[in-house]
């Protein structure tokens, strides 16, 4: 069990030395080191791992970094001031370079290795050995475990360098991906849905890698040209970042029994899982066999609630693999995300993603991911064949588990007490056929529109839509008046009397925002970054941190609005590769 540093008293953290006295490494004091490591984390290589739950490693420091942004809210929850993000030896440290940092502070980070499985299935192609030893976190490096005002976080630099794990790629993060993911983060937490945070993002000066893109304009699927780019750190935070793919790697380990460590190395990671994620939800004197049992049902009600809530907010994840996939369930690893501008069912940000990942099936997906990770768990019950079934019934249960967080969700939408199957099927019909801008929609029935007039302003005046505006309207009249009775708001035409429309209305703007962070935002902000004006960037940040708020009406103005129609199928705006 990982012992709890006593002093949870809250802190106010002025300098990098009130931060090093926080500093507690539960990964690397109570797991196994990877035994062919090299100590001093000169380890950078490609090469596979075989064993030990991490490697040491040393990041790779940006070439002269500069101060982009850090999260103003996560270091005011941290008790961080805010000068910090720009101090030398914070910048140093946050920006890759750990040879200056003051003791307790270690000069070596470490990455950690994991599996992959796609929809149940299980992949080792992936893996350059064609083992799966040598598939991870291949420019991810943690730097830093702190407990920090009662909480433990792990804090992770995105694009630190090459590691153990980088299948021959450089280990770097360019500036385009570090903004999507600094102000992605921030704002998925704004929204109330569980993620890792932001906490600062650093820029290289001078240092550029090239990465394919897509030329201005291009409606090509796929990158079609090379982009020299500025490289980039992000830090990220949590309160781990053990994946459903890590406990699949020491599964797999066990299942097949690679060495004479295995089973025990499967337990233990299990262990360290509960012990940072679990603790307030297992009880620690339980035997191994029905804390895993209690695992699974956490984790189950965590994913569940999780997806329902990615598609509350329009959020897609776009590659949702097992690796993707946090334990502690909570949203990881943003890559190929996007939120939704037109709503589709199949919206996929992704080329490469598919309609297995895509926007209405994210709840088959984490269905799969789930399954995969009851399956890593099976060994530690070998000797316990009725917790096997236990563990089999948990596992049969997530659909209906998943089904009912769903008409929750879109019940709470709606401003409905219960959902409604036929109400939302004539929706999504409409939806689809007109279209409509999801966010937009869902925000404009919040406020409970008496005719069609308000909803839309969320309509895209697309050639199906005028020609056959006279029936779509229609429709959208009548299915708004059976809406209307169906919430029981106050009806002044019939002089009936239902709950109040002033709490409905409220309750539903709860959960539908008003701002998304739609990429067609994303892209001028981090161009302009390119050149070194964090204006933009800053702008949305704050906008996209106040989601739920009525802002400004310049805000409103600048932001409230649909994608324009010339923007569609554009690359890097509707649609991207994996490259980042």
């Amino acid at each position: 069990m990982i012992k709890r540093p006593q002093n949870t008293t809250a802190t106010r953290i002025m300098s990098l030395d009130d931060l090093a006295k926080l500093a507690d490494y539960s990964l690397m004091d109570s797991l196994s080191c990877d035994p062919d490591a090299r100590p001093s984390g000169r380890d950078h290589a490609p090469r596979q791992v075989f064993s030990g739950h991490y490697v040491p490693v040393t990041p790779t420091p940006i070439e002269n970094p500069e101060y982009v942004a850090h999260s103003f809210s996560l270091f005011r929850e941290l008790g961080f001031a805010d000068n910090l993000a720009q101090s030398d030896d914070f910048v140093r440290i946050f920006s890759g370079d750990l040879s200056l940092a003051p003791a307790p502070i270690r000069p070596v980070g470490w990455a950690c290795g994991y599996a992959l499985s796609i929809m149940g299935t299980e992949y080792i192609q992936q893996c350059p050995f064609q083992t799966g030893n040598g598939y991870g976190d291949g420019r991810a490096v943690s730097v830093l475990e702190a407990f920090i005002n009662g909480q433990r976080w792990e804090m992770q630099l995105k694009g630190g360098g090459r590691t153990p794990y980088c299948r021959g790629g450089d280990g770097r993060a360019v500036l385009r991906s570090s903004v999507r993911e600094f102000l992605a983060q921030e704002h998925m937490h704004a929204l109330g849905v569980p993620t890792s945070r932001s906490l600062s993002l650093y820029v290289s000066k001078t240092e550029k890698v090239s990465r394919p893109w897509y030329s201005e304009g291009s409606r090509a699927r796929d990158p079609d040209t090379m982009v020299a780019e500025p490289v980039a750190i992000t830090t990220r935070v949590a309160p781990s970042f053990i994946r459903v793919g890590q406990l699949e790697l020491f599964g797999r380990r066990a299942r097949k029994n690679e060495h004479p460590q295995a089973l025990d190395e499967l337990e233990q990671i299990v262990q360290h899982l509960i012990d940072r994620e679990y603790a307030a939800d297992i009880d620690h004197s339980l035997p191994m066999h029905q804390k895993v049992l209690v695992l699974a049902q956490e984790f189950r009600t965590r994913l569940t609630s999780l997806v329902a809530n990615w598609i509350r907010v329009g959020y897609c994840q776009g590659n949702f693999n097992s690796d993707n996939c946090a334990a502690g369930g909570f949203t990881l690893d943003y890559g190929p995300f996007g939120f939704c501008d037109a709503f589709n069912p199949r919206f996929q940000p992704w080329t490469g993603g598919g309609d297995h990942y895509s926007f209405l099936n994210q709840p088959v997906a984490a269905e799969a991911n789930f399954h995969m990770f009851c399956v890593a768990l099976k060994p530690l019950l070998a000797d316990h064949p009725d917790c096997l079934q236990a563990l089999d019934e948990i596992n049969e249960g997530f659909a209906g588990v998943m089904q009912a967080e769903m008409e929750k969700m879109w019940a709470e939408k709606l401003g409905l007490n219960s959902f409604d199957p036929a109400l939302f099927r004539e929706l999504a019909v409409l939806m689809m056929q007109t279209p409509v801008d999801y966010t937009m929609f869902f925000r404009e029935l919040s406020a409970l529109p008496g005719d069609i007039g308000p909803l839309q302003k969320s309509f895209y005046k697309s050639a199906a839509y005028a020609a056959n505006r006279e029936d779509l309207d229609e429709r959208w009249s009548a299915w708004l008046t059976r809406w209307r009775a169906l919430v029981g708001i106050e009806s002044s035409a019939t002089g009936t009397s239902g709950r109040s429309g002033e709490e409905v209305s409220m309750r539903m703007k709860r959960v539908n925002p008003k701002y998304s962070l739609r990429e067609w935002l994303v892209v001028p902000a981090y161009q302009q970054a390119a050149r070194a004006n964090y204006g933009l960037l800053r702008e949305l940040q704050e906008v996209m941190t106040q989601p739920y708020a009525e802002q400004s009406w310049r805000i409103e103005d600048k932001y409230y609005q649909l994608k324009p129609l010339e923007l569609f199928g554009v690359g890097g705006a509707s649609h991207y590769s994996c490259s980042s």
